[in-house]
């Protein structure tokens, strides 16, 4: 499957993201509690959703609203609070992620250091019910196992009044956070895209692409921005499958000879964080009989740069081999979940369907869900299988 953001006519905010992840199907209740939950780090809030039209067109709309005057919270104050939060690990690393994008930028641009950055330059409570929104309501969705693609961000025109005075647009933050991507002015005078949905945009997205590339529509979503043009203001998620089923990776290779497995096996762990889509290491005798290792790594083209710059810093690599563009065939992927009683207890678990002409080839319970319950139970991780069998 592939995710489309699509930013191009009315840019992109936290809400407008959070509000067209509810449309595509996140739980709204659950998110509004989790939203107000967490923006308590900095002030209290109330989210309310609702469908509203935006020019003939039905979108779903997410007010935020801020109740009280929000703390002075420093950047690294703020980390500290995101991570005593009672969220899945995955939705606070990224959140904390979108958060130092923002942070970056603005300390880039007032000339401070992250220490020096404090909370009304990297959002208030509505930006941390924004972030942390976006990325649970992500993850709830397991858009993570999906590919995401952004189209160009239309930011906009003119000036826009800030806390650091009169500024034009885009804002200098967003032209930090988007200094690396595609974007594009207009089509009015008004801001429209804000630092946080930039940064949360640049995170999540695996590719930025020109135009739509070839798919099968499956479903749209729209989530609705505050302001009123002659156009819709609107942002569009798209839901597809690929028609061609292929995918193009590049495979990445080099020879280690000098390493201790604890070495490599912190190399595995930092490529895979990296975004590597697989590691792998094969014994192999090198010249002169000398024992090695061949590191193996299957990557998108997009982050091909990252993952060989890695290599060389921690491997020492006098030379990297990539074999470019290389055609893997794909079947068919489905994430479902079902619930299970056990102990008493009822659980989720994700299943992986793969699918080949339009027959089931595979269907296979996520192991990070497995590992749960059986932390949870006290149960091996065999038994669990055989139960949910």
């Amino acid at each position: 499957m592939t995710i489309i953001i699509d930013p191009q006519s009315s840019g992109i905010s936290g809400n407008m993201i959070i509000a067209a992840l509810v449309d595509l199907g996140a739980d709204k209740n659950k998110l509004k509690e989790i939203m107000e939950k967490s923006a308590q780090i900095v002030g209290k809030i109330n989210v309310n959703f609702k469908k509203i039209d935006k020019q003939g067109i039905a979108a779903m709309y997410c007010h935020v609203e801020m109740l009280d005057k929000n703390s002075h919270v420093y950047y690294n104050e703020l980390v500290d609070e995101i991570n005593a939060l009672d969220l899945d690990e995955d939705v606070k690393k990224t959140s904390i992620n979108i958060f130092k994008r923002i942070a970056i930028a603005e300390s880039k641009v007032h000339g401070k250091t992250l220490e020096e950055i404090h909370f009304h330059e990297v959002g208030a409570s509505d930006a941390v019910a924004d972030i942390i929104g976006s990325v649970w309501a992500y993850y709830s969705l397991n858009l993570d196992k999906e590919k995401i693609i952004g189209l160009p961000i239309a930011v906009g025109g003119g000036q826009v009044k800030t806390s650091h005075g009169i500024l034009p647009v885009p804002a200098p933050a967003v032209l930090e956070i988007l200094k690396d991507l595609n974007f594009k002015g207009g089509p009015v005078l008004s801001e429209l895209a804000t630092p946080t949905g930039c940064a949360i945009y640049a995170e999540l997205c695996d590719e930025i692409k020109e135009f739509i590339p070839l798919i099968k529509g499956e479903k749209v979503a729209y989530g609705a921005g505050s302001k009123d043009f002659e156009h819709p203001n609107i942002l569009r998620i798209i839901q597809s499958s690929s028609i061609d089923e292929n995918d193009k990776i590049d495979v990445i290779e080099t020879n280690i000879d000098h390493l201790t497995g604890e070495e490599i096996g912190y190399l595995f762990e930092v490529l895979l964080e990296a975004g590597a889509s697989d590691v792998s290491i094969t014994p192999i005798i090198m010249k002169k009989n000398r024992q090695g290792s061949l590191l193996k790594i299957i990557s998108q083209r997009n982050k091909r740069e990252k993952l060989i710059n890695l290599i060389f810093k921690e491997t020492g690599s006098l030379g990297i081999r990539i074999a470019p563009n290389i055609h893997r065939g794909l079947a068919k992927r489905e994430f479902i979940k079902k619930t299970f009683e056990i102990k008493d207890k009822e659980y989720e678990v994700t299943f992986k369907i793969g699918y080949v002409n339009g027959e089931i080839i595979s269907k296979r319970p996520e192991y990070e869900d497995l590992k749960k319950i059986a932390k949870e139970t006290g149960l091996s991780l065999r038994e669990i299988e055989e139960l949910i069998k």
